[in-house]
C-alpha cells in the first residue's frame, strides 16, 4: 500500500485559546470546508473534541457520489494538538493530526495527513489524476477561510 503525505502550516492571529476552541468543536469543520463538497456531519455528540469521540459524516468529494465517512478522534492534549483516523470511509487509510503551538503573533497550525487509496494500482492512479489535486484544494481552501475568520482586519 502507497502512503500519502500532506502537510500544510498556517499562522492565525489570534489566542491559542480561540484557535483551539474554533478547531476541536467538529461543527465548525463545515465552515472550513469547500461548499461543494456537500460536506454534513449527520452524527456526533456535539461535544469538543475528545479520545474516543465518533464523528459520522457525509461528503460528495468527486462527481456528486454522496459517500459516508466516519472519523474517531484518537489522541487530544488541550490547546497542543489532537488525532483523528477514518474507521470507515473513501480510503484505505486516514490519520490526519492537528497541531496548535504558540507563538508570539498568534498561533502556528500544522495539519499532517497521511492517507493510502484503496485498490492497489488503481488508487495509485487516482491519487495522481485526482485525489492529491483534491486535498491541495480542500487544504488550499481552509487557508483562505481561516484566513478570513481570525487574520483580516475587520
Amino acid at each position: 500500500m502507497k502512503i500519502y503525505k500532506i502537510e500544510t502550516v498556517q499562522h492565525i492571529s489570534t489566542s491559542i485559546e480561540a484557535c483551539w476552541a474554533f478547531f476541536s468543536s467538529p461543527r465548525n469543520l463545515q465552515k472550513i470546508t469547500p461548499e461543494d463538497m456537500g460536506f454534513q456531519i449527520t452524527d456526533y455528540d456535539g461535544k469538543s473534541v475528545y479520545a474516543g469521540q465518533v464523528i459520522q459524516y457525509k461528503v460528495s468529494p468527486l462527481l456528486g457520489l454522496k459517500l459516508s465517512w466516519m472519523t474517531v478522534i484518537t489522541s487530544v492534549k488541550e490547546n497542543h494538538y489532537f488525532i483523528d483516523e477514518q474507521r470507515f470511509g473513501p480510503y484505505a487509510l486516514w490519520h490526519h493530526k492537528h497541531f496548535f503551538e504558540p507563538t508570539e503573533s498568534g498561533v502556528k497550525m500544522t495539519d499532517v495527513v497521511h492517507y493510502a487509496l484503496p485498490l492497489g494500482f488503481l488508487g495509485r492512479i487516482m491519487n495522481t489524476l485526482v485525489v492529491k489535486n483534491k486535498l491541495k484544494q480542500i487544504f488550499d481552501y481552509r487557508v483562505v477561510k481561516v484566513d478570513e475568520i481570525f487574520n483580516s482586519k475587520k
